[in-house]
């Protein structure tokens, strides 16, 4: 999809899912509509969700897609994205030292740090595809910009 197609998606799909999160009760619903919505609306999203915090792992939340991993810990993208603080962008999972294969068939990755009202880590959009390169610039910001929608929870 090209850089200005996936903008006006993501553009879209921002202004939906704002909407719909005004009736939502908490963050697990929240989270359960952001994944939904993304898996359904994106078609490279071979796997959509959220793993939460949970001292020094992570347990696995609402999600679209395959059976997942339950617990993260110790290593991987999920965990090092909590760990650096910030959005990581892996072309090629193979290539990303101390990554953790949920399933075979993913090939690339992105991983955005969900952050409470104080700016604290709580969570992690996790978001897999089974092409390499599938994802970029435009797939963080816009990404960032929609897991900001939970620090309200």
């Amino acid at each position: 999809m090209d850089k200005e197609k996936k903008e006006g998606r993501y553009q879209r799909l921002f202004t939906q899912i704002e909407q719909l999160l005004q009736k939502s009760p908490d963050q697990t619903a929240a989270m359960a509509t952001i994944a939904a919505v993304l898996y359904h609306k994106m078609e490279y999203f071979f796997w959509c969700g959220f793993y939460r915090v949970d001292g020094q792992r992570l347990i696995v939340g609402p999600y679209q897609g395959p059976a997942a991993c339950q617990v993260l810990e110790g290593r991987g993208v999920c965990l090092a994205a909590a760990e650096q603080n910030q959005t990581l962008v892996v072309p090629d999972v193979h290539k990303f030292p101390g990554h953790i294969a949920c399933d075979s068939r993913s090939l690339s990755e992105i991983v955005v740090p969900v952050r409470d009202a104080n700016g604290r880590i709580t969570a992690v959009l996790d978001v897999d595809s089974k092409e390499l390169n599938s994802f970029d610039e435009t797939d963080a910001a816009s990404l960032e910009q929609i897991t900001a929608l939970l620090s309200r929870f």
